[in-house]
């Protein structure tokens, strides 16, 4: 029998709003299974105060949550019933589900993640042939940059999440699940350490990204290179499947952290995430907050140049202290395409800033590359090792 393995870490795909109390409240006071009252979960105690809404509602991640609105209540077992994975072809799979996290997708950490890796790793061990991993789409696709990166579990984890939440007609969250399940459990997938699957279509994580704030189908892969495939018809098509990419063997979560010994917790405290800066190079900018960067907590920084990434020739002084301080790497703001090597020698331009000693993004954009430098630093590994995976 096929084995499947469902994480969830909250979201769009997990929200809803708290139900008013009625008559048949059990004997633990709990009104029904999608109440918000005093759930506890991997995160820590949930509560509310009022029927109707989710009013002075706590979780991990501190304040307390707007009055109005839906927030991530639903569980990882409501969540993988809903897809109804017993029908799927060929026999319905064994199914288990953990609930990691209960935090909207701005909550989500590189701890959440590294423990992510942890619970793949021990799905993995007991027998998994798939994981399905969800939460909210504002960032889906760095978890599954960061995932693709870092899961050396042996089994793909497919990511997906829900732009309608379940108090909405037409909710998607139960038909991306169901896609992403067939995916995890294809055997054309098996390769993947992690891949993206929303409105049936299969993306890459490397060149994914959610391109529109609201629309029901809002991840693109283009404008060149486009899906890996599509789900249709309950079956997996793959056309598209990278080749291998070879990282360095150190780019790992380590064994016997913190959340191995704990795997009801959502982080790994025994690891130290240091900050990288994202910082846009705007139309006249000449960069001078560049300076603060070292003061303020930094270790290293991503430069999202314009065009192929270049800045103005004012700004080249900074950019250049500033890479003698820290890594500092060099990625375009476009978004898609390699960041140019050598091809304009004016100064601020590529040839330029890659002399002063700034490190190439490669085909990452500026926002994966900061999570790959971010890694790079967390696991011990030299920054240029990795991202020489991706030039």
């Amino acid at each position: 029998m096929r084995t499947l393995h469902v994480i969830a870490l909250g979201g769009t795909i997990a929200s809803s709003t708290s139900p008013a109390p009625t008559d048949s409240a059990d004997s633990t006071g709990r009104t029904g299974p999608t109440s918000s009252t005093d759930r506890t979960d991997s995160t820590g105690p949930t509560s509310s105060t009022g029927p109707a809404n989710n009013t002075d509602r706590t979780d991990s991640t501190g304040p307390t949550a707007p009055a109005r609105g839906v927030a991530p209540t639903v569980t990882a077992e409501e969540i993988t019933a809903a897809a109804r994975l017993d029908t799927l072809p060929g026999g319905a799979p064994q199914v288990s589900a953990e609930q990691l996290a209960q935090v909207g997708s701005g909550s989500i950490d590189f701890g959440i993640l590294f423990s992510t890796v942890l619970a793949a790793r021990r799905a993995a061990e007991h027998g998994a042939d798939g994981i399905v991993l969800t939460q909210g789409t504002d960032t889906l696709e760095d978890s599954a940059f960061a995932l693709s990166l870092l899961n050396d579990s042996g089994t793909p984890i497919v990511l997906t999440g829900a732009m309608r939440n379940p108090t909405l007609p037409g909710a998607d969250g139960p038909a991306n699940v169901r896609a992403a399940a067939l995916t995890a459990l294809a055997p054309e997938a098996a390769g993947l350490r992690a891949a993206l699957v929303f409105a049936d279509e299969v993306h890459d994580p490397l060149f994914v990204r959610k391109a529109h704030t609201s629309h029901v189908s809002p991840f693109t892969s283009g404008p060149v290179v486009g899906a890996l495939g599509w789900v249709a018809e309950d079956r997996v098509r793959l056309p598209h499947l990278p080749a291998p990419r070879t990282l360095p063997v150190g780019l790992a979560v380590p064994r016997g952290s913190g959340a191995d010994a704990a795997p009801d917790t959502a982080h790994a405290p025994n690891l130290d995430f240091p900050r990288v800066a994202h910082i846009d190079v705007g139309f006249d900018d000449g960069l001078e907050l560049l300076a603060t960067l070292p003061e303020a907590g930094y270790s290293g920084a991503v430069l999202a140049g314009v065009g192929g990434g270049h800045v103005a020739a004012r700004a080249v002084e900074a950019v250049e202290a500033l890479a003698v301080r820290m890594p500092v790497v060099l990625a375009s703001r476009t978004g898609a395409g390699a960041t140019l090597e050598d091809t304009y020698g004016y100064p601020g331009a590529e040839i330029d800033l890659l002399s002063r000693g700034l490190l190439p993004a490669g085909l990452l954009d500026a926002r994966k590359a900061r999570i790959a430098l971010t890694l790079a630093f967390a696991c011990g590994v030299d920054p240029a090792e990795v991202l020489a995976a991706f030039r």
